[in-house]
């Protein structure tokens, strides 16, 4: 795995993005691979924003077209509560469906936790939907635990 680099995403990165964010059963009724042009404004609004990290993970060097192979988006939160902790959220995890097995997706969180840490971050969090059961496996395994009940309203 040494040709991985995690990077910030790109407006280039839209169409692999959310061609990962679409290739699963959730995804695939939600994204819209068609229109990037929603995709295109939020990410506009992420990078301008300090607290906000949309990162890709690629493989391919310097003088070889890289490949987008995984994404995920770190939001640094500061706050009141837990002694005025900084915590952070990790979410839209994705990885190519080539590259599921690999290890990518451990990476790529070690990637978070540690960015997370050097953020100055006391807490790391996550969700996951609730019929993705080998996905809170995997967190599991990374030393998450499914401490809460998340709750949603979609307007």
């Amino acid at each position: 795995m040494s040709d991985l680099r995690i990077r910030p995403a790109t407006a280039d990165d839209l169409p692999a993005i959310v061609a990962m964010l679409a290739d699963d059963p959730l995804g695939a009724q939600r994204e819209s691979p068609d229109d990037l042009a929603p995709y295109t404004a939020a990410l506009a609004r992420l990078v301008d924003d300090p607290n906000q990290h949309v990162v890709v993970a690629v493989r391919g060097s310097s003088g070889t077209e890289e490949k987008i192979v995984g994404t995920l988006q770190l939001t640094v939160i500061p706050g009141l509560s837990r002694r005025g902790s900084t915590r952070s959220i990790i979410e839209g995890v994705r990885i190519h469906s080539d590259e599921r097995g690999s290890g990518l997706g451990t990476q790529l969180i070690e990637w978070a936790v540690d960015t997370s840490r050097s953020e100055g971050c006391q807490l790391v969090q996550l969700t996951s939907d609730a019929t993705r059961t080998d996905a809170h496996r995997f967190y599991e395994r990374l030393g998450f635990e499914a401490s809460h009940l998340g709750f949603k309203l979609t307007l």
